[in-house]
């Protein structure tokens, strides 16, 4: 498999790209890989997009870093990315942790190879419950609880938590085979990597960052997201963004981009055919 070796690092991360055309950067969730975006890459190269997915630092076939977990370098590692492959009017399409990548992205190195951005049940503006922040949906507690999980049985924690990611309203929205290929995926990440980027997602402020974007945007959630609330991230990050499109798929769990593809698709397609 490709991998890449960003300037100044021995790190190596595995990345695909598949089909020709204008390029979508599919960025995936904590704490799984590239392999989450499985419903999307045929139907985007089929549409006759280039499609590059590629594996955070720590997860998936990436290397296992023990450091770095913050989203200045997950930007530069995906800025070394873009620029290793050349791409020029590239989508960014964040999903969940994704979407910070997205943000810190387009905040720290500009617009000059993104063509537009999409936050796909994506953590900005800020989750963390802070007193500047009340909106938030992650207080100290719930954060603690998190890392604790990840530390004392990290496996029973994934099994939870999986379930609560493909869940609406207490059914799980895919089939069970399914949400264990997700706790695979994520078992075989990084403990400490797991471990680390809970606090990255969870405290990192990206409201100065949404306020740079200036490409168009697009912002897609589901009303029944148990572990990024619509209310408080999709919302406000569409109303942070001046001229952001926002749709909202009714019934939809946080992996909603599994759980109701040919509706998630649809929306991202007609965004990208917007663009054109």
């Amino acid at each position: 498999m490709p991998v890449l070796t960003p300037p100044d690092s021995a790190l190596a991360l595995h990345y695909e790209d598949v089909g020709s055309g204008a390029p979508v950067v599919l960025i995936h969730g904590w704490p799984l890989s590239s392999r989450s975006w499985e419903a999307q890459v045929a139907a985007l190269v089929e549409a006759g997009h280039r499609v590059v997915t590629y594996d955070r630092r720590g997860f998936g076939e990436s290397e296992q870093t023990w450091d770095g977990y913050d989203y200045d370098t997950f930007a530069d590692d995906l800025h070394a990315l873009l620029t290793a492959l050349d791409l020029r009017e590239a989508t960014l399409v964040g999903f969940s942790m994704g979407g910070g990548e997205v943000a810190r992205y387009l905040a720290r190195h500009g617009r000059e190879r993104i063509r537009a951005a999409v936050f796909a049940a994506a953590v900005p503006p800020y989750l963390y419950q802070a007193p500047d922040n009340p909106e938030g949906g992650l207080d100290d507690a719930t954060i603690e609880s998190f890392e604790q999980g990840v530390k004392q049985d990290r496996l029973a924690f994934l099994e939870e938590f999986t379930t609560n990611f493909f869940s609406a309203g207490g059914t799980l929205k895919v089939s069970e085979d399914q949400r264990l290929y997700a706790k695979q995926i994520a078992a075989f990440a990084s403990p400490k990597g797991t471990l680390d980027c809970i606090a990255a997602f969870a405290r990192t402020d990206f409201r100065d960052d949404l306020g740079k974007i200036d490409v168009p945007t697009l912002v897609v959630h589901g009303d029944a997201d148990a572990i990024v609330p619509f209310e408080v991230s999709g919302r406000r990050t569409a109303e942070a963004v001046p001229g952001a499109r926002l749709v909202v798929i009714p019934g939809a769990p946080h992996g909603v981009n599994a759980s109701h593809p040919e509706e998630f698709n649809r929306v991202i397609l007609d965004f990208l055919s917007d663009l054109a």
